[in-house]
């Protein structure tokens, strides 16, 4: 389950990439914008207002935020990725901070932008950070004896979740598109006694929080908060540093 409110815990944090990505996206006057993976739908209205005579829709394939996006006035539908194909008057199309949580994405890309209409864009943010210390981290505690039965199947992403930015551009060439990718890494400032543990629990962790209940999962975190404080330490003044990597494409169908 995703829950909204944990997921906007780091709002401006988690938004700024979404729209360093669509400063790129140059469509003017589209007919139909996508926002596939909505969430909350607080990035959808930024669509709406950016493109007030275009029909915008949204999908998610989560209840809790399908629910917090319809709460904001966006026509979010519940339904998967995998499953979405764009319409004949489709013009852009937004897939913000989801696809790492789809193992045959660079299949799903390739095949949207082939039956996409020519001018139509296609925009993907990713995390690209899943060999950074957090998730090592993660994925070393998930390893113990423990948590090994429980947290096997539990989704957590490996460095090859994601491809890098000349593996993107590689792809949508090759399935007809003009493509401008690149990665950022920001230096997030964050505060609080385990802002990292806090920062995972609202994406990364989700899987793990999903496949365990309160007691465990207060054991678990238990164990890996110090891995995190010992990889983030808190500066003097109370903040702590986390880096954070992000992967970005927009392609142009040709």
């Amino acid at each position: 389950m995703w829950d909204p409110q944990q997921y906007l815990a780091f709002d401006d944090h988690r938004s700024r990439p979404f729209f360093d990505l669509m400063t790129r996206v140059t469509a003017a006057g589209p007919q139909v914008v996508v926002d596939l993976g909505c969430g909350p739908g607080h990035l959808t209205a930024a669509l709406a207002r950016r493109w007030p005579e275009a029909t915008v829709r949204a999908l998610d394939s989560s209840p809790e935020m399908v629910a917090a996006a319809r709460e904001r006035g966006v026509d979010a539908t519940l339904g998967a990725v995998q499953e979405w194909e764009p319409g004949p008057a489709t013009d852009v199309v937004v897939c913000n901070a989801v696809l790492h949580w789809v193992p045959e994405h660079p299949r799903l890309m390739a095949q949207w932008m082939r039956r996409l209409r020519t001018g139509a864009f296609l925009a993907v943010q990713v995390p690209g950070n899943f060999d950074a210390a957090s998730h090592r981290a993660i994925r070393v505690v998930a390893a113990r004896d423990e948590w090994r039965d429980s947290l096997g199947r539990a989704g957590i992403l490996e460095p090859r979740a994601v491809l890098d930015p000349a593996g993107y551009a590689d792809l949508l060439a090759s399935a007809g598109a003009d493509v401008d990718a690149w990665e950022t890494t920001y230096l997030q400032r964050l505060t609080g006694d385990d802002p990292v543990l806090e920062w995972l629990t609202g994406t990364a962790l989700r899987p793990v929080r999903g496949a365990l209940d309160d007691a465990r999962w207060r054991e678990f975190t238990a164990q890996l908060a110090p891995l995190l404080r010992n990889a983030y330490p808190r500066r003097a003044d109370g903040t702590t540093w986390l880096p954070f990597r992000r992967v970005f494409v927009v392609a142009q169908k040709r």
